[in-house]
This record gives C-alpha cells, structure tokens and sequence, in this order.
C-alpha cells in the first residue's frame, strides 16, 4: 500500500466481521456525466468567504478555480482518444493507478476526485460528531479528542504534499495518509474525511505553519455530516 500508514487499534475481529457485513452505505461518488460529455468542476458546497478566519476566501478562491479547475481541465485533455474517455471517473483512477504509462491521466483524474472530496469535507458549521458515528470513533479511537490528535499527527508526519484521510477498512475506522495524488479508493478502502496537505491549501493563511492550518481545520470545518452519511449512507 503506498505511503498507507495505519493507526494503532483494538483488535475484536467478530465486531469487525458484524460491522463489515452491516455496512450498505454506497461509496462517495464525483457527480457523474453522460459518456459523451467532459468532466465539468463541481461547485463548492458553500460560498468562498464561509470557511473564514479558518480559510480564507482568497485562497478558496486561488485553490478551487485555478488549482482543482486545472486538474479538470487537465483530465479532460488527456482524456482525448484514451481508452478511458468515456468512463467515470472513479473508473479512471482505479484503472490508472500504478501504471507509469498512465502516470499523468492518474495524477489529474485522482486529484480532481481528490479535492472535491477535499471540499465536502469541510462545512462551516463545525458541528461535532453524534450518534452512531460518535459510537464508532468511541470504540475504534477511544473518542473524538483521541482521533483528532491522529488526524494532526498523522499530517504532521507526511513528508512533502499529500492527504490524511479518515478511512473505514475491514469493519473499523482508520486514520492514514498519502503523498501527492494517491488516494484510499484505489486502496479498497471507504473515506469518510480527508485533509488536503498541499500548500496552496493553506501558504497563503498560514506560509509554512502546517500545523497551525491543520489544528484550525480539524477543530473548526471538519464536515462530520458528510463522514456520516460515507459511512452509513
């Protein structure tokens, strides 16, 4: 598994195996497209100035119509008489993952879903986890103050660009990260959250104060509704 790390946890395999078989939630899809049309960005989920002071709009602004615009600008091209032209695109990812010779159809298409992941994974209201979600987080991390600091280390410990991820696997919730496009979807597991740890996420709010950008995210905009809703549909 690519650059995968996953956090430390209790072991009770009949519960994995009960929590595995309940799980019916669909995976998060990019919004699909006929197979005749391009792949359009998605809009936000909110306007650009809602994640202020955390993020500012300058840089949502700068990340979402430059950065993720050119990955989909960038598929799109690439896309041209491919194999692939016509697929979806978590189709693209998994069918070009791992292979040099479609190494930068790969980075595009992965990073496009990527960061629109990214974008739903955040939500103004900064609500709190509750209810079943709460239970699993309980059980797989030991809490919610527990999870958080796994989240925080584990972006503090990716070298260079890449994601941390909260993750479900094997009926149990995880806590990974990985470097530059890679992504949990090509790995068989489910995400539920995922941090972008690239710099133009946050240089312009925070120059190189990773840690900073990262603790405000996790204690502020993280979209619990959303890792619900990929978890249990």
């Amino acid at each position: 598994m690519q650059d995968a790390n996953l956090s430390h946890a209790r072991n009770d395999s009949s519960a994995l195996q009960t929590r595995a078989a309940a799980r019916t939630a669909p995976m998060p899809g990019f919004p699909a497209r006929s197979v005749w049309e391009q792949f359009t960005l998605p809009p936000l989920p909110y306007d650009e100035y809602e994640l202020e002071p955390v993020i500012s709009s300058e840089t949502v602004s700068l990340h979402y119509s430059q950065h993720h615009k050119a990955y989909v600008d960038n598929l799109n091209r690439l896309l041209k008489g491919s194999p692939y032209e016509h697929m979806q695109l978590e189709q693209i990812v998994e069918k070009t993952h791992d292979d040099p010779a479609t190494s930068a159809l790969f980075n595009n298409a992965a990073q496009a879903w990527n960061h629109w992941f990214y974008w739903q994974s955040l939500s103004p209201s900064g609500a709190r986890p509750r209810g079943t979600l709460a239970q699993r987080i309980e059980t797989d991390f030991g809490g919610i103050d527990r999870l958080e600091a796994e989240l925080a280390r584990a972006a503090l410990a990716q070298f260079g660009s890449g994601w941390v991820w909260l993750v479900e696997e094997g009926g149990r919730l995880w806590v990974i990260k990985t470097s530059n496009a890679d992504t949990p979807i090509v790995h068989g597991m489910r995400p539920l959250l995922a941090i972008d740890l690239w710099e133009h996420a946050y240089y312009l709010d925070y120059v190189n104060r990773r840690a900073e950008y990262v603790g405000a995210v996790i204690g502020k905009l993280l979209n619990w509704r959303f890792a619900r809703k990929n978890l249990f549909g």
